[in-house]
């Protein structure tokens, strides 16, 4: 899915750290910005620390990654900082960090553990090293449209209210509409990954050719509110239907020609709301599934070790083994039950056949009994695209290895054999963020300049308007 789903996840966004520590004496020398940089298998990760002095003669800080997601100040609940050492811990994901002050370097050099060791240094940061990478498809003011910030409740949700972008066309509506459904873990409403913002970029594609575009902060995360942590795909989908409700009432839309536009998890979500909900006028799916969850984390699990240089023998092995996990927790009556079965089968031998060491057991079962996860793994997309009737798009990357094309997009053909108007395609070169790539590798992301194919980018707007066309 977007967030990399797999058994040997790392941190894939950093709004879930909690950083906890002893109080240390504040001097003068500490206070401000600290840099420093990640090495991951995703790519690397840039965490500035802003450190200020607290009333009790401590300190308090925020964390930014200015890489994945730029603006957001993530509360540092406490920190332990003197002149010769900077030390945290991370109790929720089993991490922890501790570095010595390395008076050549100006750094505090030390070591990030999450089960393995992690180099990584922080230190002043220069203002070149605060920029990120060009990201040349990023929409620059002056737009030829209108922009108006929006608010929305879902009332299928407590205290869930949905904060967003409405993109509205020049000229006079009614306009065809289309609202956009995130990828797997926390997204905001431009779906920003390592600095590249794809739904921004596909918003304002698609509104310079007449289409409005919603798109809102995932629950939970940006400016929306609610938990995102509880919530499953199915919790998420009355999101996207508040959004629609919400949409169906504006006085510039035209309300028989509103779609969706899922993105990866939001490609599961899709089919799920127009399967029930006739309103809508057509479903987009960008690498949506088209296999059981199951299936789709086993295949991106399988394919993320290949990539990762795993012999066929141990994939073989391997894949054994993460369908006796995932069987154990799709099966289970409860949470509880998960726990217990995940207990017993993650043994010594088990965590280092995944490449985990025995401090990231807990960690590992905690990830694997969410809600989320076990909603997922249980999910099946065949009844729901057998019961749209809407004009659907389907596209996945040749080179996606998160959503893999071959066996979804069968699957997304079987489902959809009924529909009058399917159109399903495996776009060449393209990997799971519809860039144009190499390997499909997930530390490419970052290093691509591109955000959006231009390519798909047309293929999609044009789709779109030889059905809803003012």
């Amino acid at each position: 899915m977007h967030a990399v789903h797999s058994l040997l996840r790392y941190l894939a966004t950093l709004a879930l750290i909690i950083f906890m520590a002893i109080p240390a004496h504040a001097s003068d020398a500490l206070i401000g910005e600290w840099l420093g940089t990640l090495s991951t298998p995703g790519g690397n990760l840039r965490l500035l620390v802003t450190v200020t002095a607290s009333d009790e003669d401590g300190f308090t800080a925020t964390l930014e990654s200015l890489d994945q997601a730029p603006g957001q100040q993530i509360p540092i609940s406490a920190i332990s900082m003197t002149e010769t050492q900077m030390a945290f811990e991370i109790a929720a994901i089993g991490a922890s960090y501790r570095g010595d002050w390395n008076a050549a370097s100006r750094s505090y050099d030390g070591t990030f553990n999450q089960g393995a060791a992690l180099p990584l240094s922080f230190a002043r940061p220069d203002p070149s090293d605060m920029t990120g990478p060009v990201r040349p498809q990023d929409p620059v003011a002056p737009l030829p449209y209108r922009e108006q910030d929006v608010r929305f409740d879902n009332p299928a949700a407590e205290d869930v209210w949905l904060a967003g972008t409405l993109t509205l066309p020049a000229g006079d509506g009614p306009f065809p509409a289309a609202i956009l459904i995130s990828g797997s873990g926390p997204q905001d409403r431009d779906e920003s990954v390592w600095t590249h913002r794809p739904f921004a970029v596909l918003a304002d594609h698609l509104t310079r050719q007449g289409i409005a575009v919603l798109r809102y902060d995932d629950r939970g995360y940006g400016e929306s509110t609610g938990d995102f942590a509880s919530g499953t795909s199915m919790d998420f989908a009355t999101d996207a239907e508040a959004a629609l409700a919400w949409l169906e009432t504006h006085p510039e839309i035209d309300r028989s020609a509103i779609g969706l536009i899922g993105h990866s998890e939001g490609g599961l979500i899709a089919p799920v709301i127009a399967a029930r909900n006739e309103s809508v006028g057509f479903v987009v799916l960008l690498a949506g599934p088209g296999t059981t969850g199951q299936q789709v984390l086993l295949d991106q699990s399988i394919a993320s070790a290949r990539a990762a240089g795993r012999s066929e023998a141990d994939l073989v092995s391997l894949q054994t083994l993460i369908t006796q996990i995932m069987d154990a927790v799709r099966t289970a009556p409860d949470e509880a039950g998960a726990r217990q079965a995940l207990d017993g089968l993650l043994t010594a031998e088990a965590l280092a056949q995944l490449g985990a060491t025995p401090e990231q057991k807990t960690l590992l079962i905690n990830q694997n009994v969410r809600p989320w996860t076990r909603a997922f793994l249980r999910f099946d997309p065949a009844p729901h695209l057998a019961g749209v009737v809407q004009p659907v798009l389907a596209l996945n990357g040749s080179l996606d290895i998160q959503v893999l094309p071959h066996p979804n997009l069968a699957g997304l053909r079987a489902g959809l054999a009924g529909n009058r108007d399917a159109t399903i395609l495996e776009l060449e070169g393209l990997n799971h963020m519809f860039q144009t790539a190499r390997t499909g590798n997930v530390a490419e992301y970052a290093q691509i300049e591109e955000t959006f194919n231009p390519a798909a980018l047309a293929l999609i707007g044009d789709w779109i308007t030889e059905r809803f066309a003012r």
